[in-house]
């Protein structure tokens, strides 16, 4: 008999850096959309379609989730698509890369949070002289706007990962994602609209969409969820630490975005403060 072959059939170190690559890559093709429909119905294309794609796969019952679970996952949907539709917004002003480091500090600061070792201020200091690097009042050609919004994206990253952790006890997390997601179009979808991208969306665009929506949710959830599986949580986080740099490399392969030398550094400082954070925290309960 023929095995089947299938992307929960990756190894666990493969599939976390086709996970990345798959993000990252989906996230160039978004920032490619915004000159023609704008970040915010980007964001909602995106978000919309994952959504039918995760309901039409994970078939969640929504009849029979409580009380306790629909608390839970409404502000974890809602926290997930404000993540989103700001960093978009955060991206249409600056490059992908510094867009992916700095909106990796909210991770990263939460992290530190819940471990409180002495060693965790250097990885501290490390990330504040990374943003110091990329600062608007250092670097006269960058966005303010656009690195206060990625910082925002953050802050709503590090409160995903919280609700995430605890939704996680009381649901599958196929099912969480799915709901989840619904909230996420429902607060999305309106700024879509404001924005005025959605009278310009053609067959076309729905079906980059649609490669958005598997790019940057469906194959990244599923490789996730499989190296989950197969690898410690530590491991999984420390590779994850490696998407500030995966950015960069796409914004120069797909958006021609060159960073100088200091933005370079920027995002290593950054990279190494989250990999460091990730190996010297403890295991606690969000």
């Amino acid at each position: 008999m023929m095995k089947k072959h299938s992307l929960l059939n990756i190894p666990p170190l493969p599939a976390v850096l086709l996970a990345i690559i798959s993000v990252q890559a989906g996230a160039a093709i978004a920032k490619g959309l915004f000159p023609a429909i704008g970040p915010t119905a980007t964001a909602s294309l995106r978000i919309g379609l994952s959504a039918v794609i995760l309901l039409v796969v994970n078939r969640p019952n929504l009849f029979k989730l409580t009380k306790q679970q629909w608390k839970a996952v409404i502000p974890y949907g809602l926290a997930l698509g404000a993540m989103n539709v700001i960093f978009y917004m955060a991206i249409k002003r600056i490059p992908l890369g510094l867009g992916v480091t700095l909106e990796f500090i909210g991770p990263l600061l939460l992290a530190v949070f819940n471990s409180k070792r002495g060693l965790d201020y250097l990885w501290v200091l490390l990330a504040a002289a990374g943003i110091a690097l990329i600062a608007p009042w250092s670097n006269q050609g960058l966005d303010l706007i656009g690195v206060l919004l990625a910082l925002l994206a953050g802050g709503f990253w590090a409160t995903y990962i919280v609700l995430g952790s605890r939704i996680s006890k009381i649901m599958k997390g196929g099912d969480a994602v799915s709901v989840g997601m619904i909230f996420a179009t429902l607060l999305v979808v309106p700024f879509g609209f404001i924005g005025g991208g959605f009278s310009q969306i053609t067959p076309t665009f729905l079906l980059l969409g649609a490669a958005l929506a598997l790019l940057s949710s469906a194959i990244p959830f599923t490789l996730e969820m499989s190296a989950l599986g197969q690898m410690p949580a530590r491991t999984f986080s420390i590779l994850m630490s490696m998407e500030p740099a995966v950015a960069s490399l796409a914004g120069i392969v797909f958006l021609h975005e060159h960073l100088s030398l200091l933005e370079y550094l920027a995002v290593a400082l950054v990279v190494i403060a989250s990999a460091g954070a990730t190996l010297t925290s403890k295991k606690e309960v969000l």
